[in-house]
């Protein structure tokens, strides 16, 4: 076949459609397609890139790492065919849906105040927000931006740094006058420490003891799979919890947390980033617009 008479991107589009909705036969659906043309049509697309995109079996759907690829790469495409088309008519303005996934507690005291303001400047935009304290797959659940704590590993993602915050022993006044405030590492072993349900990068809690670094484990009789979860516990006086800075800042501000053993706190400091797929490559307007966004009036501290 010709190269011209390829239709690359009606190609992209379903084969999209299969990795979006999990399979031949519900891509076929809403292409409006059969089962069998779906498939023909991305045997004939691997046949030419000479490469397996999808591993096929009776009873899962994978893809290949060249599949992966292959619909990063073709999801960008259609994404910049799209923002050409709306450019030429309606002067390049942000349109569609951004799948955006965050934690609990970037959520409720970062996203929360500002959203109206970011929905106002866009009206043609749609937001989908999904919480979670734990690292996604931005890829396989077809995530657009995804705002993250913690260290970055080194991958194909793209950063925006969005500031960093202090971290923070607290627990409640009820409960610091039922269970005694702790003034040293060792005080601690009397106290329920509230820790996350999941493994972290550092698994516990960094002090200062007898001037050296320390990291005392979460041994506690509740865990929570989010920040914003072990705040609320902190609050109703279920124990110690150790949280970002500005996640409590009014809590210790109103009084109802206490910050303890400040001078053991080594002062270490959580980033937050705006992540995205992609290297440096075009971005659809709309995740450009809400990146920018985050960098102007998303920052923690």
């Amino acid at each position: 076949m010709a190269r011209s008479e390829i239709n690359r991107s009606g190609e992209m589009e379903v084969f999209a459609s299969v990795v979006e909705q999990g399979g031949f036969s519900a891509a076929a659906r809403a292409c409006r397609m059969t089962p069998s043309a779906v498939s023909k049509l991305v045997a004939r697309l691997e046949t030419r890139l000479g490469a397996r995109l999808v591993n096929r079996s009776t009873r899962a759907f994978q893809l290949t790492p060249e599949g992966c690829a292959f619909y990063e790469r073709a999801t960008r495409i259609l994404a910049d065919i799209e923002d050409a088309e709306r450019g030429a008519g309606a002067g390049e303005q942000p349109v569609g849906r951004i799948r955006l996934n965050t934690s609990a507690s970037y959520a409720s005291h970062v996203l929360a105040p500002i959203l109206p303001e970011f929905l106002e400047r866009h009206p043609g935009v749609t937001l989908d927000l999904i919480q979670t304290d734990m690292v996604v797959d931005l890829l396989s659940e077809r995530t657009d931006v995804a705002v993250r704590a913690g260290p970055l590993k080194s991958s194909s993602l793209v950063a925006r740094k969005l500031g960093d915050t202090p971290m923070v022993v607290v627990g409640a006044p009820a409960y610091l006058a039922r269970f005694g405030e702790p003034k040293t590492v060792d005080d601690l072993d009397g106290h329920n420490r509230l820790g996350f349900g999941y493994v972290r990068t550092v698994d516990g809690w960094p002090m200062k003891a007898n001037g050296e670094a320390v990291v005392i484990p979460t041994v506690g009789r509740v865990t929570a799979s989010d920040g914003e979860a072990l705040r609320r516990l902190a609050l109703g006086g279920a124990g110690l919890a150790r949280l970002a800075g500005f996640t409590v800042r009014d809590d210790i501000a109103a009084g109802r947390l206490v910050p303890v053993l400040e001078d053991l706190n080594p002062g270490d400091r959580e980033a937050f980033h705006a992540i995205h797929t992609g290297q440096g490559g075009p971005l659809p307007s709309r995740v450009r617009a809400l990146l920018d966004f985050l960098a102007e009036r998303g920052k923690v501290s």
